[in-house]
């Protein structure tokens, strides 16, 4: 990667991730490890009891990047009809046709998505996986790019369905916003509600610099001993961790795909092991979870060695 190509891509990141902090105030780090997960063409949960701006960072994100936003709104009683699209019938021609859901967007708010039944929130599988949708025995490309944003409220709530295992491991990264410090809190009680703001928002890329960018992340080098750092971790998941399976190598390449991309975000051409420290808490709690009250990801960055 050419260094002035580098300094360009941090410098415009740089910006997005200021405008971002204006909206969802005191919130850096989620916010700088939210753009992570897109450059890094993954999928985002988003985990954290109401109104704390899950659906405002995701709307916001949208704006700024320049993608077809689509808002989906999941309940107990939704179909996957609902989210894929569905096939009517016309009189004319006498033949079905297919009309698309609201998953045909660039960036897809799944709101809530753990008030749906395992059913619907299954429709998502093949999407997020794919790139595609399969429905009456034929197959449509979805836009490029293509990302999830999902928010759920936590499952202690009423009415709330646990995601499926097969499910969470399409996440590249889970976040908690939580609640804001006093400061960024007093900010929003004097300057009002950020949803107006949103609104005004002008786009600072748009869907091509996006995947420009993605192929800067695939170009930032990783050193065989980065490789050997990363391997070190899934292996000490796998056997000599609470956890059970352990990581697995889909979670390997994600979390190397989220480091690259920690690493382009903060102008850095060679991957380093504090990258993969930092986007790993993300990566692997939703894989891992917390057994007997271990924090996962503590526990692998304290008990795998540097290279």
């Amino acid at each position: 990667m050419q260094a002035a190509e580098q300094a360009s891509t941090s410098e415009q990141l740089q910006a997005i991730v200021e405008a971002l902090g204006d909206i969802l105030i005191g919130k850096r780090p989620v916010i700088e490890l939210a753009l992570t997960c897109l450059l890094a063409r993954g999928h985002l949960l988003i985990e954290d009891v109401p109104g704390v701006g899950k659906t405002t960072l995701a709307h916001a994100l949208a704006r700024l990047l320049g993608l077809d936003y689509q808002r989906l709104q999941f309940t107990s009683d939704m179909l996957p009809a609902d989210i894929l699209g569905v096939s009517i019938y016309d009189r004319e021609d006498g033949s079905f046709h297919f009309h698309k859901g609201p998953i045909f967007a660039q960036l897809l708010l799944a709101d809530e998505i753990n008030r749906a039944t395992p059913k619907t929130q299954s429709a998502l599988l093949e999407a997020m996986e794919e790139q595609q949708v399969t429905a009456d025995g034929h197959t449509w490309a979805l836009p490029e790019p293509f990302f999830v944003i999902a928010t759920q409220n936590p499952l202690y709530q009423i009415g709330t369905y646990p995601l499926p295992e097969s499910q969470l491991d399409r996440f590249l990264m889970r976040l908690h916003i939580g609640y804001p410090d006093p400061a960024a809190e007093r900010r929003l009680l004097t300057e009002g509600d950020r949803h107006a703001q949103v609104e005004r928002l002008l786009p600072l890329a748009d869907d091509a610099t996006l995947q420009d960018w993605q192929q800067q992340v695939d170009a930032v080098v990783a050193a065989p001993a980065i490789i050997d750092y990363v391997q070190a971790l899934l292996q000490f998941s796998r056997e000599a961790g609470p956890w059970q399976p352990g990581l697995s190598p889909r979670a390997g390449l994600g979390l190397l795909r989220a480091a690259r991309a920690w690493a382009l975000l903060h102008g850095e051409a060679h991957l380093l092991p504090e990258h993969v420290q930092a986007v790993l808490p993300a990566v692997v709690a939703h894989r891992l979870g917390e057994i007997d009250g271990v924090d996962s990801a503590r526990t692998l960055i304290e008990s795998v060695p540097i290279p």
